[in-house]
């Protein structure tokens, strides 16, 4: 098993990379979409050259960088607080933050720790701002490159949410790395914001749920507390995700008899968890998930949008009803609500933002989100695709990953902490 104490990463003092060239300056707007979830998403990449030194790899990564950041203005800035007291950037053309640093270790040993879900092992390549207090202390962008004295880097990124959902993250990497091969951006930025401004008057149309405040009464919250968090990864092949699909249906509980591989697996996830936690019975509980509003929107977002297009959808029950009726109950409930998913209630919930000015309740919460249609274990700088990537962490404890299978796109790698204790009757639960 992999020892954190084996191993020792060096860092170098940090460097700013600003735009190759003048770029705006002054207050950018972020929507409301934008405000609702202020954690740095973190991610590592391992990537072998046969062809270029460690010290060419980076000074690409650093000259491609600096040349992005020109059609990416406001990532070189910095976070801020508006007259209306809402996340804002300042595009000051500061800079993104650059470490370069060495590790001690071979590569079998991140292998394994990637393997075992080693989260203070992987923390180790994403730099960590030091005295950093809050998300406004952080800059929006921070990467770092880290060496092997085998041969070989990883690249560990740090990205503000506040800055980009998954598909945003996602076409900023795809146009960093076409810019590192000298190739023009397929998807060039669409940085206007201002387009999913609130209404005038704002108009609530819709029950947002997303947003209902819950008691801990199952003292769940001590006991993340007071166990060691345990990190797993769970694999669903194709043909255990369609076996899933068949049980959703099997009772008449839902309108009609087509579920998607999102709804059976959430319905089937959520529940789990509930019995894995052991809530009690008239515990309330929620569930969230991130849907991408782009298409959905009217009219769509504009190809390229480069901000959170996503909105937080929700819905609760009691812990007692979820575990104890069959899983065509849960997954009848997140069919439901995947289909509210509409232009007027993404409205409305930009609208409700606007008048409460609240962040989402997380107690007794689960929050599904989804990256297995991302291409992030895709990119290519110059010198072929990672051998390996991945997540550093979770964002929350609430979060729970869908990552893509490892060799087929229709599988879906399932990634979460629980405590230790519910961690393995969640791993009893996962065998079907």
């Amino acid at each position: 098993m992999a020892d954190s104490s084996e191993f020792v990463v060096t860092t170098k003092s940090p460097v700013l990379v600003a735009p190759k060239s003048e770029t705006p300056k002054g207050l950018y707007y972020l929507s409301n979409l934008d405000q609702n979830i202020s954690v740095m998403v973190k991610t590592v990449y391992y990537f072998k050259s046969e062809s270029r030194t460690n010290e060419e790899c980076y000074n690409v990564i650093k000259k491609s960088l600096s040349e992005v950041l020109v059609h990416y203005y406001p990532v070189a800035g910095r976070l801020t607080i508006s007259q209306e007291g809402k996340i804002a950037v300042n595009c000051s053309s500061e800079g993104v933050v650059l470490v370069e640093a060495e590790t001690n270790c071979g590569i079998d040993m991140i292998k394994e720790a990637i393997s075992e879900n080693r989260m203070e092992i992987l923390e180790k390549f994403v730099y960590d701002v030091p005295a950093a207090s809050n998300i406004l202390d952080i800059p929006p962008v921070i990467v770092q490159v880290t060496y092997f004295k085998s041969d070989g880097f990883i690249l560990g990124l740090g990205m503000s949410h506040n800055l980009f959902d998954g598909v945003a993250a996602s076409e900023f990497l795809n146009s960093w790395c076409e810019t590192a091969k000298g190739l023009p951006l397929t998807v060039p930025p669409f940085l206007d914001r201002t387009i999913l401004r609130p209404r005038n008057p704002p108009k609530i149309e819709f029950p947002h749920n997303e947003f209902d405040e819950i008691e801990d009464i199952s003292g769940i919250c001590k006991l993340y507390d007071e166990e060691k968090i345990v990190y797993k990864s769970f694999l669903f092949e194709s043909q255990t995700l369609e076996k899933l699909k068949t049980i959703a249906i099997e009772e008449d509980i839902n309108d009609n008899n087509k579920v998607t591989t999102f709804q059976a697996l959430t319905g089937f996830l959520w529940k789990s968890r509930c019995k894995a936690l052991g809530f009690k019975s008239e515990q309330r509980v929620k569930l969230l998930f991130a849907a991408d509003g782009r298409s959905r929107f009217i009219p769509p977002i504009p190809v390229g949008y480069c901000g959170n297009g996503i909105v937080l959808t929700g819905l609760v029950t009691s812990s007692g009803e979820l575990v104890g009726n069959p899983l065509p109950y849960s997954v009848g409930l997140v069919k439901k609500v995947v289909e509210l998913v509409t232009d007027g209630f993404m409205r409305s919930a930009i609208d409700y933002l606007e008048m409460n000015r609240t962040q989402t309740s997380l107690t007794a919460t689960l929050l599904i989100t989804s990256w297995s249609r991302l291409t992030l274990h895709k990119l290519d700088f110059g010198w072929g695709k990672p051998v390996f990537s991945g997540p550093v962490g979770l964002p929350g404890k609430e979060v729970i990953l869908f990552l893509p299978g490892l060799n087929d796109m229709k599988s879906i790698n399932v990634f979460l902490g629980l405590p230790s204790s519910a961690m393995k009757i969640f791993e009893e639960l996962m065998k079907m």
